[in-house]
This record gives structure tokens, sequence and C-alpha cells, in this order.
């Protein structure tokens, strides 16, 4: 299945990073301090979405006036409390990923609706910034995920062919982009298992960064 694989894309948070929960956990403080219910059904709507189309999401729900930003700073605060205190924990199986790749020569790119700031601070933590060739973030781009944009242009930092592109997704709308950027989507859920839509768009659903490092050790190759 890797055989043609010349690089490697990888979302950050929910992928690489186990963030997603606390980003879930401190919106839906924020959102209680400001009088709102945060719905999970609404919530997994923006999960891999940039900010911008979060904001859409949030407020065609929610109405025009609803408070996003000043909800995202407070939950943006509430996080960093949280990593200030917990640190930034990384999926399993991340570091055994990497190292397998680096032996075999395989480019690895960093592909995140997260902007660029917040990308390179979190990525700077966990000490795995030179371990990727490059990164995209969010902000970034003018078509966030589901659309192709930002893997497309993760693709160009090193020079690969689409066509020969594993991508690395916990979301649907990430598995969604890659899909459609023609490249070989796997997924490796989250805090929310694939539609049977979606599942058919992906190459492979896996249980762990583990079992992605599998597919390249496979003797069925």
């Amino acid at each position: 299945m890797t055989n043609n694989i010349q690089a490697v894309i990888f979302d950050m948070d929910g992928l690489i990073l186990d963030t997603e929960r606390v980003a879930q956990a401190a919106w839906r403080q924020a959102a209680s301090e400001f009088g709102y219910d945060m719905e999970e059904s609404v919530y997994q709507m923006v999960i891999g979405r940039r900010i911008r189309d979060s904001e859409l999401i949030f407020k065609d729900h929610y109405g025009s006036d609803f408070p996003f930003y000043e909800m995202r700073d407070r939950r943006i605060a509430i996080a960093g409390e949280i990593y200030s205190r917990d640190g930034i924990p990384m999926k399993t199986g991340v570091l055994e990923l990497l190292d397998l790749l680096e032996e075999r020569g395989i480019p690895k790119v960093v592909a995140t609706s997260t902007r660029r700031l917040a990308a390179d601070k979190k990525l700077r933590i966990v000490g795995l910034t030179k371990r990727f060739a490059g990164s995209v973030a969010g902000d970034e781009i003018n078509n966030g995920k589901p659309a192709p944009d930002i893997f497309l242009a993760a693709a160009k930092i090193i020079d690969a062919d689409p066509a020969h592109c594993m991508v690395l997704e916990d979301s649907e709308a990430g598995i969604r982009g890659a899909h459609a950027a023609g490249m070989m989507p796997v997924m490796v859920p989250d805090l929310k298992q694939p539609s049977d839509e979606v599942r058919a768009l992906a190459a492979r659903v896996l249980p762990s960064l583990h079992d992605v490092r599998a597919l390249w050790t496979s003797t069925d190759e």
C-alpha cells in the first residue's frame, strides 16, 4: 500500500497532538461562562476546521450575535492554563512513526487548520519542529479543509506529486480535503468516528499511529 508513497502529510491537533479533548473541554467551559450550551453535535462539525469556518458554523447554529471571538479568546486562555499545568500530550505512536519514516527517507510535512503562531508554538513545545520539512497553517491558505488547498500547499513545500502523498488525518473535513487533493487519505479517528461516506473516501481507517506504522512494515507489500 505504501510502495508508491513519496511523502507523508500530517494533521496536527488530534493526530500528532492529543489536544482535541482539551480544546473541547475549554470550549464547553467558555461557552458556559457566556451563557451557552456547547452541543456535542455542533462541536463535532468544527473539528479540523479553520477559525473563520468555525465562526460561520457556530453562528449558523446559535445566531449571528454569537460572541465567537470573545468566547474563543476565553477558550484559548482556559486551554493555555491546562497546557501550562499538564503539558501538551502527544498521540501514542507518533515518535515511532516519525523514526520509521526518517529511516526510509520519507519527507514529512504538517498541514494544520491551526493558525501559524499557535501551531509553531505547540510543535516547539513538544520538540517536533525539526522533524518536519515544513508546515502549512490555516491562516495561510484561501480555503480551509475540506477544500484541498492546504494539502496541495504542503506537497509543494517538498515538491511532491500529490498522487504519491499519504495524508494522516483524524477529522472528516481532513479526509475530504485529502481525497479532493488526489492523495491517499488515512484516517486515525479521535473524537468522532467517520460516517460511512467519509469511511469510503479513506484508504484506511486505523485505530492508532502504531497501526499506520504497521502499513510501512507489512510483509504483504
